[in-house]
């Protein structure tokens, strides 16, 4: 029973597929100078570990991420902030992602969204919301681009096996 709680190969991988997603993202951030260069490790994780196929719907987080930026930074400049105004503002996320068909983009939208009214900043919105479009979409691009080149084994096509 002691090789009950030994690690499988494949949770290895994934685990250094992982950090390797996490880590080329935040060397990227770091380098471009981002403000708050760990937003796009955090994507890179949530890419990098989902269990959809990042190629099919890359895009719509992609537009999700602009959707809840452009919306972040356009209530913050012209409404004050409320938890109402908040409320309503991710309600008007799902809203227009079902109205642009983007079904995979809400969850990025409404997250891209909350980060930029809910979190205080320094920067007029607009500076705000255009950081986390470039520091979430660099780890969209980074996990998505390793996906290519490093799938996961737990989206391969099984074959049956033989009897």
């Amino acid at each position: 029973m002691a090789n009950a709680h030994k690690p499988r190969i494949d949770t290895l991988v994934d685990a250094a597929r992982t950090a390797v997603a996490a880590l080329a993202s935040l060397l990227l951030a770091r380098l471009l100078k981002l403000p708050e260069s760990y937003w796009a490790p955090i994507s890179a994780i949530v890419i990098i570990q989902s269990t959809i196929d990042p190629r099919t719907v890359s895009w719509q987080r992609f537009a999700g991420t602009a959707l809840g930026a452009a919306m972040g930074a356009l209530i913050a400049t012209f409404l004050s902030s409320s938890l109402w105004v908040y409320a309503v503002a991710i309600f008007l996320c799902g809203v227009l992602c079902a109205v642009l068909r983007f079904r995979g983009a809400y969850r990025f939208a409404a997250i891209t969204l909350s980060i930029v009214l809910l979190i205080a900043h320094t920067r007029p919105p607009w500076i705000v919301a255009a950081h986390r479009f470039v520091e979430v979409s660099l780890g969209i691009a980074v996990a998505l681009g390793l996906s290519e080149v490093w799938p996961s084994s737990a989206l391969a096509p099984r074959l049956p096996r033989k009897r």
